[in-house]
């Protein structure tokens, strides 16, 4: 949600017509997906949606798939038909955290929950969809002014307690969702994306 809010807030200063949100379709139903693109098209569709409740989708697993693995096939089976581009925004969730330096594009992917295997899914059917026109992007502990996140926690945290108490065996680098809305469309305007 949040990167998709910082997202509509560039474009909206930016010469760029259109931003799709949640509800002009379900992301639960191919026919919907596949319905609105048919009668909408675009130059670049940007796929910022994602279930990101990490814990909820060990108990939500078909709901977890169908939004980061079976609506992003679709798109990208949908962007491949029409000659569209497609930025894809996907985790770093698709690794197991056991690394102990920053992980880059072509280490080895290993998921450790629901969440990381759907959307390492999703990430897999847009390659094997579109060789060209795509770019997934990985990212992790986005934060904003929109929505819940764990730097707003923090900080709420931080002025109503003395003491914090929160887990210490995960390493994350926070990106701030404003920066990476503004580097999606730089990728975009600088013609990065290539047919």
């Amino acid at each position: 949600m949040s990167l998709g809010k910082s997202i509509n807030k560039i474009i909206s200063l930016e010469d760029i017509d259109t931003f799709v949100g949640r509800n002009d379709f379900d992301l639960n139903s191919s026919s919907s997906i596949y319905s609105y693109f048919k009668s909408n098209r675009f130059d670049v569709i940007i796929n910022c949606v994602a279930y990101t409740a990490v814990d909820k989708a060990e108990s939500e697993p078909d709901l977890a798939n169908q939004i980061n693995h079976l609506a992003p096939k679709k798109i990208a089976e949908i962007a491949k038909q029409h000659g569209t581009k497609l930025i894809h925004i996907s985790t770093d969730y698709v690794f197991d955290g056991v690394n102990h330096k920053p992980y880059i594009e072509s280490d080895t992917t290993n998921p450790k929950n629901i969440y990381g295997e759907t959307k390492l899914a999703g990430e897999k059917v847009i390659q094997g969809s579109m060789t060209t026109g795509a770019i997934i992007i990985r990212t992790g502990c986005l934060y904003s002014e929109y929505g819940n996140n764990f730097v707003k926690t923090m900080l709420n945290l931080g002025k109503n307690n003395k003491e914090v108490r929160v887990i210490f065996d995960q390493i994350g680098a926070p990106t701030y969702a404003s920066d990476l809305a503004q580097a999606v469309i730089e990728i975009i305007k600088g013609g990065y994306l290539h047919n």
